[in-house]
């Protein structure tokens, strides 16, 4: 079964700090979790002050259908409000291997 990347990278507006951006990106986690074909996540930052939140999902289909839902749910303008919307760039990749400890 091939599963499907969604790469989200992005800068913080201004005013967000990075503890506040974790705390906010917290509030996403029921329902990211909730959603058909979740399998992980993870949200780091580069050196360059760059994020990347990186979310892996059982399929295209249940990639799509979560990230349509995604701006519907209450959290959602409080997170993009935190994020520069110039600096956006969303991605959906096949994975094409995996490797774990």
């Amino acid at each position: 079964m091939t599963h499907v990347a969604e790469i989200v990278t992005f800068s913080l507006a201004n005013s967000t700090t990075p503890e506040e951006f974790v705390k906010l990106s917290r509030a996403s986690e029921g329902f990211v979790r909730s959603a058909p074909g979740f399998t992980h996540r993870h949200l780091s930052q580069g050196e360059d002050g760059r994020w990347t939140d990186y979310v892996v999902w059982t399929d295209m289909k249940a990639a799509k259908d979560a990230a349509a839902q995604f701006p519907q749910q209450d959290f959602c303008a409080d997170l993009m409000a935190a994020i520069n919307p110039e600096s956006i760039q969303m991605r959906h990749e096949n994975v094409l291997w995996n490797m774990t400890a």
